[in-house]
């Protein structure tokens, strides 16, 4: 693990900052792209990488803030400023409002543009957790005998105190998660990149990136550390329950019997209702 990447003074820069960063410039050249494709200004990409940033990263905060209040309380400065403590679901969020402001204020049509910031976002996913992989923030695995499960000594999150913690030896080794993630989603990537030339209502590929990355995430929780919270499953995965099941309504409605016998209306500048 190489959480820190150098330190100069009060100056920390940490590898998942680092990740953090080029995910956001590998998703704002895939979004422009797909603006310029499309027909609208590939340089509206930069401003919305912006405003994902911040609501992302606001959101992720916020939602780790509910997730760990005890931690917050007792060390809410260094708790702030860590450079782990980041929750997806938040982030994820937090950047869809903020994005989605920008559109309305733009009168940009919004189901388009994010058929134009789907792919973006499932790179910026796969990117971002070999972010969470070289840091150690703490999403790693449950203890597993595969051949590729490892350690995470190094870890920005402490990982001797989680392993003294939960009774296991010393030299225990857990599945690798976040490469888990990073590999499934790059294949999602993939998914919507070769969709996107096919012809299909606007908003269709937002609405495959939800299933497709829910369905990941789902899966992955099951060899991740995150606690249970109801029916044996974890915060994220009741989340991805809920959005695989809007994007299924959604592709439903989008490609169902009711759309060929009403064509469907392409370019709307508001979300559609649920």
């Amino acid at each position: 693990m190489y959480p820190v990447i150098f330190s100069i003074g009060p100056i920390t820069v940490y590898s998942f900052g680092v990740m953090l960063a080029i995910a956001f410039l590998m998703a704002g050249n895939v979004v422009g792209r797909e603006l310029a494709r499309k027909g609208l200004d590939p340089e509206l990409a930069s401003s919305m990488v912006l405003w994902a940033a911040v609501g992302g990263l606001v959101g992720s905060r916020l939602l780790s803030l509910i997730d760990d209040w005890s931690g917050f309380i007792a060390r809410p400065f260094a708790f702030i400023f860590t450079g782990a403590g980041f929750v997806f679901y938040g982030g994820l969020l937090g950047g869809f409002m903020t994005v989605s402001w920008f559109i309305w204020r733009r009168g940009l049509p919004w189901l388009r543009v994010t058929d134009c910031i789907a792919p973006g976002l499932a790179i910026g996913q796969a990117i971002g957790r070999i972010g969470c992989q070289l840091a150690g923030d703490g999403d790693w695995g449950m203890p597993s005998a595969v051949p590729w499960a490892m350690r995470y000594p190094n870890a920005i999150i402490g990982w001797e105190s989680w392993v003294r913690e939960n009774g296991l030896p010393a030299d225990v080794r857990v599945h690798p998660a976040p490469i888990y993630e990073s590999l499934a989603y790059g294949a999602v990537f993939l998914v919507l990149w070769a969709m996107r030339r096919t012809p299909h209502p606007d908003g269709l590929l937002l609405w495959w990136y939800l299933l497709l990355s829910g369905v990941v995430r789902f899966l992955v929780e099951f060899v991740r550390i995150n606690p249970k919270i109801a029916f044996g499953l974890s915060e994220a995965q009741h989340v991805s329950l809920v959005l695989v099941v809007i994007a299924s309504i959604q592709i439903w409605r989008s490609t169902g019997p009711a759309s060929l016998a009403a064509p469907a209306r392409v370019g709307s500048a508001k979300p559609p209702a649920v």
